[in-house]
């Protein structure tokens, strides 16, 4: 399985590491620092990289490469999985995941991998189990820690651990018992000149904030389920019942989980929010080129939407843009040629949009092609998917928990080209 883990930043340097069968030199990191200098983009390095005698496989999150090395061969996405665990699991105890935070905590990083592989094979992932066996660090705690020379490891092992539900610890009390449901909706789109769809999808998630007592058992039933087609559970969601009933069925980890993700491609399925009208033109005799775009709503069931930014990847031949916004404020930086529009909220009754004129280099040819924009925005109270839960049921527990669900829809990768 794994043998060792190495923590790479945006600068190449591994900062951290960490061995489990064996240790692997440094030098294995080599074929992948070549395969980043040849990738454009940090997300374009590819997540495989065979080399002689191992394979690299990695993740780039918060701008740190997590790269995997194993000698036999393994279902890669098994170990790409694992990775995203436990990216997740280090910002669910330190809150971000960032360089400067894992090696203040370097203790507590090496403690929480060496639970979550035993061997080179994954033991405990759950966040609940790990916290149990792992402390999670406090200011209190690291200054005991230090004076006492004590470490953040429990002394016992956790009550779930040897359960046959091992992702919820017995023994849970609440005062105020509630579950949570927040429905994630991430659309990807490329929208062509005419305002024509050339492909879209949905990438959604349901995520849980549970705090109940006991042992309870939940169910979770939605209006439309067909809608759900590829799908990936959590271990807690009892698989049979999905497939016979379209019912989700399970015991829920204590906290906040991911209880499932979901991927939505059928074009007559994605309903576009957004539409940008453009008009974006350089003439060929003169020096200054026409600028124009207005964003509007589409298919948004009457819901606003808000946190509009609007980003635009202009020519090298661009010297400067002279633009007036009808809403928020707009930055061009004349050296990358990036223009950045922070719209915010669409009022519908009068659209904001951005004019003026482009400024081109003297003697600089018509540019080749128009510019990209690519577009974020977020729409709150609305699955763009069509997907709406219907009840939420639970058994095993006399009290009545307070429940609640919110729907949420962000952009992508979200591209308009003109």
């Amino acid at each position: 399985m794994i043998h060792s883990l190495f923590l790479i930043n945006s600068a190449g340097d591994i900062f951290l590491e960490k061995h489990w069968k064996s240790v692997v030199s440094r030098s294995v990191c080599d074929y992948f620092f070549e395969a980043q200098e040849r990738a454009t983009e940090a997300e374009n390095v590819p997540p495989v990289i065979s080399t002689p005698h191992h394979y690299l496989l990695s993740v780039y999150r918060h701008k740190i490469f997590f790269v995997a090395v194993i000698q036999t061969e393994v279902p890669p996405l098994f170990v790409i999985e694992f990775l995203h665990r436990v990216v997740d699991t280090f910002q669910d105890y330190f809150g971000v995941c960032s360089e400067p935070v894992l090696k203040d905590n370097v203790v507590v990083v090496y403690e929480v991998l060496e639970e979550m592989l035993d061997n080179g094979f994954p033991l405990a992932t759950e966040s609940n189990i790990l916290k149990e066996l792992i402390k999670p660090p406090t200011i209190l705690r690291t200054v005991v820690n230090t004076i006492t020379g004590s470490t953040n490891v429990g002394d016992q092992l956790p009550t779930g651990q040897l359960s046959v539900v091992p992702w919820r610890r017995t023994g849970v009390k609440y005062t105020n018992n509630e579950a949570y449901f927040d429905v994630i909706e991430e659309i990807d789109a490329i929208i062509d000149k005419s305002g024509s769809t050339v492909t879209a999808e949905i990438q959604g998630v349901i995520d849980a904030c549970v705090k109940l007592t006991g042992m309870p058992d939940l169910t979770l039933s939605f209006m439309n389920p067909r809608l759900l087609d590829d799908v990936s559970f959590h271990p807690c969601v009892r698989f049979k019942r999905w497939e016979s009933e379209r019912i989700l069925s399970f015991i829920p980890p204590d906290g906040n989980f991911r209880l499932l993700s979901y991927h939505v491609s059928a074009q007559n399925l994605v309903a576009i929010p957004v539409y940008v009208k453009h008009n974006i033109s350089f003439r060929d005799s003169s020096s200054l080129g026409r600028f124009e775009i207005t964003v509007g709503p589409k298919q948004t069931m009457g819901k606003s939407i808000e946190g509009v930014t609007v980003s635009s990847q202009m020519p090298r031949g661009v010297l400067s843009m002279n633009l007036t916004p009808s809403q928020g404020t707009h930055t061009f930086d004349p050296v990358t040629k990036m223009l950045s529009w922070d719209v915010g909220k669409i009022n519908p009754q009068k659209l904001p949009s951005l004019k003026g004129t482009v400024s081109l280099q003297a003697g600089a040819s018509k540019p080749d092609e128009n510019p990209t924009i690519n577009l974020q925005f977020k729409i709150q109270q609305l699955a763009i998917s069509g997907l709406k839960v219907n009840r939420l049921d639970m058994y095993g527990e006399k009290y009545k928990p307070f429940k609640g669900i919110k729907y949420m829809t962000k952009a992508g990768k979200f591209q308009v080209r003109t």
